[in-house]
């Protein structure tokens, strides 16, 4: 990982935000057979706008090193909007599954969603050190 400059945390962080980009691209929900959405609007525009915050995060400063105090702070803020977004989103959607156009097309979530949620999840359980981050074999040889 030393080859791509990047602390392993700043790296990782980057990853999530990577997936977190290509769920906005994905369907987010579905019309019962009559087509689906992407991220790309509503709530979607938070988890967005988290995404960008964890991506310019990770470029703050010495990428080479760990996050400093504030740099992690705008990360977690990042991962923590993209969670939020997908999680009022995906309430949305269930609330109103069964009542959109009188009850006859029903709403379904999207595999965008839970990938967006996922990422924005682990995101914040992997920068608050909940989930600690693997150990490479270089780590283990030094």
């Amino acid at each position: 990982m030393e080859n791509l400059g990047f602390h392993k945390s700043k790296l990782y962080s980057l990853i999530l935000a990577g997936v977190g980009l290509i769920s906005m691209l994905l369907p987010w929900f579905s019309l019962g057979g009559f087509g689906s959405k992407n991220g790309f609007g509503s709530w979607g525009l938070l988890v967005l706008l988290g995404i960008g915050a964890v991506a310019a995060s990770c470029f703050m400063g010495d990428k080479s090193k760990a996050y400093d105090e504030m740099g992690k702070k705008i990360a977690l803020g990042g991962f923590g909007a993209m969670t939020g977004g997908a999680v009022i989103y995906l309430i949305r959607i269930l609330t109103a599954g069964g009542n959109k156009f009188g009850g006859f097309i029903k709403l379904s979530p999207g595999i965008g969603l839970f990938l967006g949620l996922a990422a924005g999840a682990i995101g914040l359980l992997l920068l608050l050190g909940i989930v600690k981050v693997p150990k490479s074999i270089d780590d283990k040889v030094k």
